[in-house]
């Protein structure tokens, strides 16, 4: 498993104090659906004042990181937009980038994706802030200080055009006329339907494959150890034609898929940005039901 995707608390703990590093906490507050169609997210800024990693910056998923013309939420905005939401958040070229989230680290893998789209290396917190709370790791609160960025600063970028799928290539994969397979990151009762969707419709992308990202974490939060996320992995994708096309219900879980498939050597991976919130929207485009 790559050192530079994942790193321990405690080794984050050690370089706090260092002047090139820069930790982006991405939290998204999204509750469980009670009910078909029930969409809530909001923005983790509250969470962050009340607790957060020592110094590091609050990067919004639901604001300045995601396209807003879009017609579902957390979209992948412009290359060009990303770059400059970015520098604002004192990430230039020299720079060590760690994110992290409230959570495990789906949000974190999720803005970990879109960095590593537009060629900017990244590392996750292993196990997110619940694992840095749980080691009673150092904590602050209130509002961060905006970071200071040179006026000459600069952040080079390069695009990487198939970290993304639209939806015109996930149609043509179902009508088996392109390659590649679908991966569906959601739960399995999800999945099948048998659990509510935040979405317009219940079910998958037909001829999708199952594998849940809350499969891969371990009991501490932390991603799974390598030969666990590789029996894992093999059971689901045997076979599997490439490229591997990673949904869920937004691109988020998909994401720690993406990551976890990485630290495994896998690189022919793209995520559905649209995901089901695109896709089940549209009532011309089959779902289905069942394991």
């Amino acid at each position: 498993m790559s050192a530079h995707i994942l790193i321990p608390a405690p080794e984050l703990a050690a370089r706090l104090r260092d002047p090139q590093l820069v930790i982006l906490d991405a939290t998204v507050v999204l509750p469980s659906p009670r009910f078909d169609g029930d969409y809530r997210s909001a923005s983790g800024l509250g969470r962050f004042r009340e607790a957060h990693i020592p110094g590091a910056v609050f990067a919004d998923l639901l604001g300045d990181l995601s396209d807003h013309t879009a017609p579902f939420h957390f979209a992948m905005p412009s290359p060009a937009t990303l770059t400059e939401a970015l520098r604002r958040l004192g990430i230039t070229d020299g720079m060590e980038v760690v994110i992290y989230d409230g959570e495990s680290g789906l949000w974190a893998a999720r803005l970990w994706w879109m960095l590593r789209s537009i060629g900017i290396a990244a590392a996750v917190l292993d196990g997110g802030f619940k694992r840095w709370r749980e080691l009673d790791l150092p904590i602050d609160s209130g509002d961060a200080p905006s970071p200071p960025i040179a006026p000459t600063a600069s952040l080079s970028t390069r695009v990487d055009a198939r970290a993304w799928a639209d939806r015109a290539q996930v149609e043509a994969i179902v009508r088996h006329e392109s390659p590649g397979t679908l991966v569906c990151a959601l739960s399995a009762d999800v999945y099948s339907g048998k659990a509510p969707t935040r979405y317009a419709r219940r079910g998958h992308i037909p001829g999708s494959r199952n594998f849940p990202a809350r499969d891969l974490f371990a009991a501490d939060g932390t991603y799974a150890p390598a030969p666990d996320l590789a029996r894992h992995a093999d059971a689901v994708l045997a076979a599997a034609d490439r490229p591997l096309v990673i949904y869920c219900g937004g691109g988020i879980s998909a994401a720690a898929n993406a990551l976890a498939l990485t630290l495994l050597g896998e690189r022919d991976i793209q995520i559905y940005d649209g995901s089901l919130e695109e896709w089940a929207a549209d009532p011309r485009l089959p779902l289905a039901l069942g394991s």
